[in-house]
């Protein structure tokens, strides 16, 4: 559900959701007048942004596509949005309001203040030197109730668009009835840090880290939430400080000393901030903090919060504090005024990485000392499991492995990380051709367990031989006593052709569709009603294969002696060779004489059938589907799997920018980027 929060509160809230907002003038009215400065001054340094974002499902990564707006914020390229935007994106591209596409990368990330910044590939330009606009941050300390404002962004991945509201609350939080898991992005606490500029300007999914825009042409806010009829802006003053420690380090360092604040309880009296938890080993611990302290005074702040809107400006006070840093804090406790020196630590994630460990069949994340405490484990040793794919080795496990395990020990090593889970993997299956039974260490809530999973690749089974009959390669139909009637052939068995597959004994026969057949190598066809579908083929399948037969054949009336060497039958489907590619997650085979015989496929087109995509994966991500027929890889034929599987090796060890398909789609023809992240694509 976090991450589900993340990237579609526009469903779940109304992440950038809409509103309502006052109606516009008609063109030369007051409202031109003030939307013209905002308009010249934002609009053109909007940004529409496209990325791939990769989700853990089930124990997989599933990879999708997603929109979202920013603002160029420098003459150098680099554009603010929300964390929820791009901040866990494996790729993005950012167009222009003058509809120029322009390739992004990820500079830093901010998921407690939900803002990211991306820098534009300026290089990659057809005129590099081209002046981009930039938009300027207002103080958004200066918004007032009441104020004119416009939110400019992309709604529902539309091109760029401005929609006008007034601003209806300075400072806006998320209502506590909300589940809390509604209320974090990547694990962190989304509000805690964050009162939003409630207004009502219209704003949907897309809008989000799109800016909000006063009658001067200043971002005050960046556009993020929407609660029914309300959206929510960052402020700009909080946007612009994490914008610019992110453009410096790529991250923003806070301090942490483990406490949990609320607001004071009804009818107590005096001021401060109420200590609702301490965490064990935190500084505040350490300082001798307890639960029940009134915060009164920070560092050489004073402090109070009586209701919940009051909460973030202290949490603010307390993560700006330099990390490392002793802090003199004042707390009422038994009426009595204490003071305790707190030495601040380094604030970390709240949660780790999602990763996926494609020969596990899960996805797992390092330990967090937030994570850690929460599992209550002595250390962040360890890998946290998140998800498990049903029917993959640790599903299929006994026990198998689930949400919420610990991993511990593969084979006979501790682990401590999920780097040192693939180390050990690797060493323990190289040069291994068969899976590898693996013994697993994991704790679960308070009980060490092991079990055995089985890694590496299958190996390859010999499948048993079919005992092959012979075959005319043609379809049939039974001459019925009705069909015999209407066609003048009275008092007649046999069957009708109804298809002649191409290449096959039956067309080098010269048989033709529409052709009668009586007599198979003298043999009458007892075959009369609709129930003798099996007359024929059977008797062709009692004569070895080579043998030559007679055919009698009625055709346009006249009787027709063709004669015709039986062949061995096509291959079934199932028995087709396969190129299953667990990177790029298709599977294809080799095209069926069915796959012809059903019109799917034209007699002209060579190429292999895709018959399995997986959901959220680089392949679907590219809109392959079940039932293409995959011409080429880059400009290269894939007449059949073996050249399918030789042609994306190549592809993959290149590692190019993108992959191209060619593939048959009916009567259609199409192609295809296939554009997969390189690294996200190891064990």
């Amino acid at each position: 559900m976090q991450r589900l929060w993340a990237i579609g509160l526009a469903v779940l809230m109304g992440l950038a959701g809409c509103g309502q907002s006052s109606r516009s003038t008609e063109a030369g009215e007051p409202l031109g007048k003030e939307l013209d400065p905002a308009i010249a001054a934002v609009y053109p340094a909007l940004v529409r942004i496209w990325v791939v974002m990769a989700m853990p499902q089930e124990g997989r990564m599933q990879k999708f596509q997603a929109a979202g707006s920013g603002a160029i914020i420098s003459a150098d390229g680099y554009v603010v949005t929300n964390h929820h935007v791009a901040g866990d994106a494996t790729d993005i591209r950012c167009d222009l309001p003058d509809g120029e596409r322009i390739e992004a990368d990820l500079v830093g990330t901010d998921p407690l203040a939900d803002i990211a910044v991306i820098k534009l590939r300026l290089n990659s330009r057809r005129d590099p030197n081209k002046q981009l606009s930039v938009a300027h941050f207002g103080d958004s300390n200066q918004v007032r109730v009441g104020d004119t404002v416009f939110a400019m962004g992309s709604p529902a991945a539309l091109s760029q668009s401005v929609t006008k509201g007034i601003v209806s609350n300075t400072r806006l939080i998320l209502p506590v009835i909300l589940p809390e898991e509604m209320m974090r992005i990547d694990g962190e606490p989304v509000g805690s840090l964050v009162r939003w500029i409630g207004h009502d300007a219209i704003i949907y999914g897309g809008n989000s880290g799109g800016p909000l825009v006063n009658t001067h042409g200043e971002m005050v806010g960046i556009n993020e939430i929407g609660l029914a009829t309300m959206s929510g802006a960052i402020p700009s003053n909080l946007v612009k400080e994490v914008a610019q420690d992110l453009m410096a380090r790529g991250t923003v360092q806070r301090s942490w000393i483990g406490i949990e604040p609320q607001p004071r309880l009804r009818g107590t009296a005096g001021k401060g901030v109420l200590v609702g938890g301490v965490l064990k080993g935190s500084p505040a611990a350490s300082a001798g903090m307890r639960v029940g302290d009134f915060i009164t005074r920070y560092g050489e702040s004073d402090v109070d919060a009586e209701i919940a809107e009051e909460l973030p400006p202290f949490n603010r006070l307390v993560l700006s504090t330099p990390v490392g840093a002793t802090v003199p804090v004042h707390v009422q406790r038994d009426g009595r005024d204490i003071e305790l020196k707190i030495t601040t630590a380094a604030r970390t994630p709240m949660q780790g990485k999602d990763v996926e460990l494609k020969s596990w069949g899960i996805t797992v994340r390092d330990l967090t000392r937030m994570s850690a405490m929460e599992k209550k484990r002595p250390d962040e040793r360890g890998v946290l499991v998140f998800g498990v794919r049903p029917g993959g080795p640790s599903g299929d496990a006994k026990p198998a492995l689930q949400g919420g395990d610990v991993i511990v020990k593969v084979g006979e090593r501790a682990v401590k990380d999920v780097q040192s889970v693939r180390q050990v993997v690797r060493e323990l299956v190289a040069g291994k051709k068969a899976r590898t039974a693996v013994l697993v260490e994991f704790e679960r809530e308070k009980e060490k367990m092991l079990t055995v999973v089985e890694l590496g690749d299958d190996p390859d089974a010999d499948k048993p031989a079919e005992a092959r009959k012979a075959d005319l390669g043609i379809k049939t139909q039974v001459l019925t006593r009705p069909l015999a009637q209407a066609m003048h052939l009275e008092a007649r068995k046999g069957v009708r052709v109804t298809v002649v597959i191409a290449g096959r004994a039956g067309q080098k026969a010269g048989l033709k569709a529409g052709d009668v057949i009586m007599k198979f190598d003298g043999s009458e066809i007892a075959a009369s009603e609709p129930t003798d579908l099996e007359v024929f083929p059977e008797m062709i399948r009692r004569y070895p294969i080579g043998k030559e037969v007679s055919l009698e054949v009625i055709r346009e009336g006249k009787p027709v002696m063709l004669t015709a060497k039986l062949e061995a039958p096509p291959p079934p489907v199932a028995d087709l060779k396969r190129y299953e590619d667990k990177d790029l997650e298709f599977t294809a085979r080799d095209l069926a004489t069915e796959d012809r015989i059903s019109g799917d496929v034209e007699d002209d087109v060579r190429g292999v059938m895709i018959e399995k995509v997986e959901n959220g994966g680089w392949a679907q991500l590219a809109t392959l589907r079940v039932g293409d027929v995959l011409i080429s890889v880059d400009g290269k034929p894939t007449p059949d799997t073996a050249m399918l599987q030789k042609t994306v090796e190549e592809a993959k060890k290149a590692r190019g920018r993108q992959i191209v398909l060619f593939v048959s789609r009916g009567i259609h023809t199409q192609f295809l980027e296939l554009e997969p992240n390189w690294e996200m694509i190891h064990d």
